[in-house]
């Protein structure tokens, strides 16, 4: 059976019946790009020897200001904010390139957008020559710095985080920067050597791209190597890797800048990148189940697909980004600055050999440390992402046991081959879920669980059919493109379940997730509980081809609306009970991202709430920070939750040795901590005794089930108190 895994912002084009009128207007916005950009766009024919260049740049210009949903002109705004990305893609650390070279590429950058449109890219090839002779210059200045050794007792600090940070104003200030920075990396091999282990972690690096460690398949070997030996051979590989920037990539890079001044998730994908397309359309790692972006001239994973390898072995977290890659019994090979293209495909592989990957741990944000982790490549298995559903018996007191359903569905996935055959038995989520909740209606549930954390999206025709198994007809969700708005409804009368709800999501909750758990909040008919908000992208991406052998261009052509009006971009769902934890204060979210497009509204939708639920809220907001106030776990997470924000806001570090070593074990715990975290946000941890969370869920249905049962006054005078009491 063939599965279709595309995320809702790229999938719902394929809606059955009514929804198929996007996908029926989207189809002549596709013919007509190609016809525009073929006969009309450049002057010179494409040649199999190479890439037409001059033809690609001039579509993609044509294609930014008419297609996207901005529908920004292509202007010398445009220009100034695309020739920052393109020299920050190059040096996120801003060690490479001097102010006076940043000053004199500056004089260009209000004609970039006219030079683009004329097919021309001499502007990037200019800059990524100035590049490599300062990359020469720096691999000299190591090799001198290396032999004249480092204090380690001096008590000084090196600023991790340079994306702020300006470019050194002379040669003095640039060796000083270096000198800081190889010292950073100095005391960073030692601090490995002496405190972490090896098969916990590899070994140290900056945070800094292009510096960052490259591990071998022989830790023991690897271990010899001293301080000085290790920088060297790191530099080496990184120099080793600019060496191989060929005009494909550079053209996707220099291209990736303009399109994404207009939003994070639009791409140019050069033809390599389109031939490695998967049928995810998201750029995923085939063999290991994961997806990735482009961060920093690094692949940072950005999702694990439910039930694939890589969420099997546990290891691998969102936010990890990768830095190496190689097979079994194999050196590593640096993927520093290579496009996701090239990094796809070392890590592709046949089903049952192990590939090597080398990461920067999310959990470390200055980048000082690397891990190695071996995953064996298969296949993403159906059943392990299926939605799977369980009866728990909740003790309210001695007197009342309560049986509550639990709900886990990680993906909204469904066989749309078979669908679209009319298999009656084709795999869908929603059909797993009315199945899993009329099993625990026979078992007599008092109330329901959906637990929708770490639920990336899927098919938004799922999310649809899933929201109208708990509510009457209705609209779900509204899309809005160039063309108007659209609203999507459940047209299904028929109510599975209309019982006591919660709906669990956290900050991994994205897209058709959202959408869902808007949805049952907008009509009141679940209580949404989680971290501070979901992920927030409320954007779809469509990919339009620019013709043979020049590749493709994924543009952000519509966004998502609540049935309230309100966007699920950038803010996403914010629970009504909120619990903190870990991932509140990790970096997670549509809104870390430069350039995302920006929260807004459009006229609600006609649909009708259901009474009873508001009223409880109050009551049910105010007995859980009871609870969790005097849970011992909870105020354990909260106290080691401020350690880990207070590392996330660091910038420095110290170049002490002493203080490094003292620094290592609370570091070391803090990692632990957030993998932890990591662990039972993906499920891999998340039995009942362990999910702090689901077990305040379940008292939460409890109390939810007690104030349905008392009469309307009632409920009205305690929740008058509740608000005096809170207020």
């Amino acid at each position: 059976m063939k599965r279709l895994v595309l995320s809702a912002e790229e999938r719902y084009v394929h809606a059955p019946n009514y929804k198929w009128n996007f996908f029926m207007r989207i189809k002549p916005l596709l013919l007509t790009l190609s016809l525009l950009t073929l006969p009309m766009l450049g002057s010179c024919d494409a040649t199999d020897a190479g890439l037409d260049t001059q033809r690609i740049t001039r579509s993609v210009a044509y294609s930014l200001p008419l297609l996207h949903l901005k529908q920004l002109p292509l202007d010398q705004n445009i220009s100034t904010d695309a020739f920052s990305l393109f020299i920050n893609s190059l040096d996120s650390s801003h060690c490479y390139f001097l102010q006076s070279d940043i000053d004199e590429f500056k004089k260009k950058a209000p004609g970039l957008a006219a030079q683009l449109r004329r097919g021309d890219i001499a502007f990037a090839k200019k800059v990524f020559d100035v590049l490599m002779k300062r990359i020469e210059n720096r691999m000299a200045f190591i090799e001198t710095q290396l032999e004249k050794g480092f204090d380690t007792s001096i008590e000084e600090t090196f600023l991790w985080d340079r994306e702020e940070a300006p470019w050194p104003k002379d040669e003095a200030e640039w060796n000083d920067l270096w000198r800081k920075r190889l010292k950073n990396e100095y005391v960073s091999r030692l601090v490995s050597q002496q405190v972490y282990d090896e098969e916990e972690v590899a070994e140290s690096s900056t945070n800094t791209v292009e510096s960052a460690e490259i591990d071998t398949a022989d830790l023991d070997d690897e271990e010899n190597l001293s301080p000085e030996e290790f920088i060297r051979e790191r530099y080496k590989q990184f120099k080793m890797t600019m060496d191989t920037f060929d005009d494909e990539m550079l053209l996707q890079s220099y291209l990736t800048s303009f399109t994404q001044v207009y939003d994070p998730h639009s791409d140019y994908m050069s033809p390599s990148s389109v031939e490695d397309f998967d049928i995810n359309m998201s750029l995923s790692l085939v063999g290991i189940g994961a997806m990735l972006r482009a961060e920093d001239g690094m692949a940072e994973v950005t999702q694990l697909v439910p039930g694939g390898p890589a969420e099997r072995d546990g290891r691998l977290q969102e936010g990890d980004k990768i830095i190496a890659v190689g097979e079994e019994n194999q050196e590593p090979v640096s993927i520093l600055h290579w496009p996701l293209y090239k990094a796809v495909r070392l890590i592709r592989g046949e089903i049952n050999t192990k590939v090597i990957l080398v990461v920067i741990p999310a959990s470390d944000r200055s980048g000082t440390r690397t891990k190695t982790i071996d995953i064996m490549r298969d296949e993403v298995k159906l059943e392990e992402q299926a939605a799977k559903g369980e009866v728990k018996e909740f003790k309210k007191d001695e007197n009342t046991v309560r049986k509550f359903g639990i709900i886990n569905l990680p993906d909204f996935y469904a066989d749309f081959e078979a669908a679209s055959n009319h298999d009656a038995d084709a795999r869908r989520a929603s059909t797993d879920l009315r199945r899993i909740i009329n099993e625990q209606l026979e078992e007599n549930i008092d109330g329901l669980i959906l637990d929708l954390r770490n639920n990336g999206g899927g098919s938004l025709v799922e999310a649809i059919d899933c929201a109208g198994l708990f509510i009457p007809s209705g609209p779900i969700v509204q899309i809005k493109e160039n063309s108007g708005i659209q609203v999507l409804p459940d047209a299904d009368p028929t109510v599975e379940y209309d019982g006591p709800m919660i709906v669990l999501v956290n900050r991994l909750s994205a897209s058709a997730s959202e959408i869902l758990a808007a949805a049952l909040q907008d009509y009141k008919r679940a209580i949404i509980v989680g971290n501070e908000k979901t992920h927030g992208k409320g954007t779809v991406q469509t990919l339009l081809s620019l013709g043979d052998r020049r590749g493709s261009i994924k543009l952000t052509t519509a966004g998502f609306y609540r049935i309230n009006g309100g966007s699920t971009q950038l803010k996403g769902v914010t629970p009504d009970i909120i619990i903190p934890d870990y991932l509140d204060v990790m970096g997670l979210g549509e809104e870390t991202l430069e350039h995302a497009l920006p929260w807004d509204t459009i006229r609600p939708a006609m649909y009708r709430t259901q009474k009873g639920l508001a009223e409880f809220l109050p009551t049910l907001v105010e007995r859980s920070r009871e609870r969790l106030d005097q849970n011992e776990e909870f105020i354990a997470m909260m106290e080691s939750r401020a350690l880990l924000k207070e590392r996330y806001d660091t910038k420095t570090v110290s170049l002490s040795l002493e203080t490094r070593l003292a620094e290592a074990q609370k570091s070391k715990e803090l990692d632990e901590i957030q993998e932890e975290a990591m662990l039972k946000a993906s499920g891999e941890d998340s039995e009942e005794g362990n999910d702090l969370v689901l077990q305040e869920a379940m008292h939460i249905l409890s109390d939810l089930i007690d104030l349905r049962s008392v009469k309307p006054t009632e409920i009205l005078t305690a929740t008058e108190k509740s608000i005096q009491r809170i207020e």
